[in-house]
């Protein structure tokens, strides 16, 4: 599994990098931003993508959208810090895959989301 991973935080991004790492996932890029975010996809073509709700001044729910409308994007996957049920209606309408917590992300969880694709 090839992915790419969308925080604001190089802190989390490299302890997430880290830990998909170990399980076996490929992280092929980070992203801190909606702009560097759609460039990489467009460059590294990813499998998933793990998109932070709260990009800081921006919003992955937006960033989802922007990457949706301008084609064919791979699976994505909101993550966050905040309880799924603080944001359930927003990530039930936004097309992505679903919502791991942050303090769930795991190789097994991401893998359990693309298998209901």
């Amino acid at each position: 599994m090839r992915c790419l991973i969308v925080d604001d935080s190089r802190h989390f991004l490299e302890a997430a990098r880290g830990l998909l790492l170990r399980e076996g996932v490929t992280v092929v890029g980070t992203a801190t931003s909606a702009a560097e975010a759609g460039q990489l996809v467009d460059d590294l073509r990813p499998d998933v993508v793990l998109v932070d709700i709260d990009l800081g001044d921006e919003s992955g729910f937006d960033l989802i959208l922007q990457l949706r409308s301008a084609g064919s994007p791979p699976p994505m996957i909101l993550i966050s810090t905040h309880a799924e049920q603080d944001y359930a209606d927003l990530i039930a309408a936004s097309p992505a895959i679903g919502f791991v917590p942050k303090t769930n992300l795991s190789a097994a969880a991401i893998q359990r989301l693309l298998d209901r694709v």
